[in-house]
């Protein structure tokens, strides 16, 4: 039991060291998008490992395999991609109506 607690609190720590790094890479990277980058891939793994951990806990705690804290990080895994795309499609448009120069798209010669 001891050992399964050691295990959980070392995988929220490293969850926490995580998201600290993602933080510091929000306030030290330049643009909009890059600092959009950072935060959504580590908020993603430090939700898996705080899962992880769940799911140890839980397991412990049972005596048997628990996993309907998989039923969250699907659902955060499949939702957390597509509001950084929504949020990266909103920038553009909002750089577009600005009239500030962009990248042309991918595909195009220029």
């Amino acid at each position: 039991m001891i050992v399964a607690e050691v295990v959980v609190a070392l995988l929220l720590l490293s969850s926490g060291v995580i998201v600290l790094v993602a933080a510091l890479g929000l306030a030290r990277l330049p643009d909009f998008f890059a600092r959009m980058h950072a935060p959504a891939l580590a908020s993603t793994l430090a939700a898996w490992v705080v899962s992880l951990a769940s799911i140890v806990h839980f397991s412990t705690r049972a005596g048997s395999l628990s996993l309907h804290v998989w039923l969250i990080i699907i659902v955060l895994s499949i939702t957390a991609p597509v509001t950084t795309i929504v949020l990266a499609r909103a920038a553009l448009f909002r750089r577009r109506q600005a009239g500030d120069a962009l990248p042309p798209p991918l595909g195009e010669e220029g």
